[in-house]
């Protein structure tokens, strides 16, 4: 996960500049990091990472998502999702984990995915 790291220090494969619109899907194997504007679902095997001047119109589905800027759309997260102070979503998501910064604004439901790597807690009944 990323909650150590900024924003900006990750390794970005694909970019859409803050004086960019982009409309159609976007899919990709790795990162990619959005500071324009995107109508359009968002599918990333990486991370994505919305700028604080950004503004997606559209689903996200990705490993990691950083939203610093403005998201009408659906979210799932395998890992963390981390909506920062600037952030502005407006949509359901699904995670793993959430991260809230004071001062994001979120309207919409939260689903929490069942982390993976967590043991069943063995009950006395399956124990005989």
């Amino acid at each position: 996960m990323f909650s150590k790291k900024s924003s900006s220090s990750y390794s970005v494969d694909t970019l859409v500049g803050a004086n960019s619109f982009f409309e159609g899907n976007i899919k990709l194997d790795g990162t990619i990091r959005i500071d324009g504007k995107t109508r359009g679902e968002v599918k990333a095997e990486g991370d994505v990472i919305i700028g604080e001047k950004a503004t997606v119109w559209g689903n996200i589905y990705a490993n990691n998502v950083i939203i610093s800027g403005i998201v009408e759309g659906n979210i799932t997260a395998k890992g963390q999702l981390r909506l920062t102070t600037s952030a502005k979503l407006t949509g359901d998501i699904k995670t793993n984990s959430l991260i809230a910064d004071e001062g994001a604004i979120f309207h919409g439901n939260c689903a929490m995915m069942e982390n993976s790597t967590r043991q069943e807690i063995p009950t006395k009944e399956k124990d005989k």
